[in-house]
């Protein structure tokens, strides 16, 4: 039976969400921490965010955030003053439609993954064991993130890039042909890397090659479980409750899986 929240722990839910969105704007358009977008964006705005913004609601007095503000430089126009002395990482997307958006980070992503690290189990997960990332790296937060969370978890990381933005480009030209070849690629690298003896027991994917992989291992008379994983974090914007069925019942064998949903731009 779930337990219901009291009326109490609603209000006192409701206050510190307010309280952090009061905050937020404090950092985000006061003149010594802002950044040059939002200090400029807030003059064009018929209110003021740091006197008119005093709960979660007041969010709706701003208008739709635009996506394409993230296309092109100069990039520091999104580095707050109040991180300047910081270490700024730039990540971007793959740049299908154009110019690729862009989005800085100092250390959430470190953050993002010492909190999802507390909600691994410990048994599919093990403190201390290596893992093996495959996948994109390049200019997205991942190889940076996986390698983050093996470290914080005792662990050492092994990478296996995969370049999307080659993928586009061959799909876009129809060389589906080259594409498999370069699927196939990436593929036995890792197999390369599981089969090496470094005792990899965990392992980010996505999902397309996470089952690529499984069919691989499969050809050669093994699986993702004889080859030593025990966990799974798999991330995209690919899942569907069916395909996640799929695989639990027909790629993992008795590995678990963690799923989930992201992207360059959200995290």
């Amino acid at each position: 039976m779930f337990d219901v929240a009291s009326d109490e722990a609603v209000k006192q839910a409701r206050a510190n969400l307010d309280a952090q969105t009061v905050e937020m704007m404090a950092w985000h358009f006061h003149d010594s921490t802002g950044c040059p977008f939002w200090l400029d964006y807030a003059k064009s705005l018929p209110f003021n965010p740091l006197t008119d913004v005093k709960c979660f609601d007041d969010l709706k007095k701003f208008p739709p955030f635009e996506d394409e503000w993230l296309r092109g430089g100069p990039v520091r126009r999104w580095v707050p003053k109040g991180l300047a002395d910081q270490p700024i990482y730039v990540f971007e997307t793959g740049g299908t439609t154009g110019v690729p958006k862009s989005r800085v980070n100092s250390r959430d992503f470190r953050t993002d993954y010492e909190m999802f690290s507390d909600t691994l189990p410990e048994r599919y997960f093990p403190h201390g064991a290596n893992w093996l990332m495959l996948g994109p790296s390049g200019p997205r937060r991942l190889r940076l993130s996986i390698e983050h969370l093996a470290q914080h978890r005792g662990g050492i990381c092994f990478c296996v890039d995969l370049d999307p933005r080659w993928v586009i480009k061959l799909i876009q030209k129809g060389w589906m042909e080259h594409l498999e070849a370069y699927k196939q690629h990436c593929v036995d690298q890792a197999i390369t890397v599981l089969e090496a003896g470094h005792d990899i027991r965990c392992m980010f994917t996505t999902p397309k090659l996470l089952e690529a992989l499984a069919i691989a291992l499969e050809k050669k008379g093994t699986t993702i479980g004889k080859v030593g994983i025990t966990g799974i974090f798999s991330g995209g914007t690919e899942f569907t409750p069916q395909w996640t069925r799929f695989a639990v019942e027909e790629l993992l064998d008795g590995a678990y899986m963690t799923p989930t949903y992201g992207n360059t731009l959200m995290g």
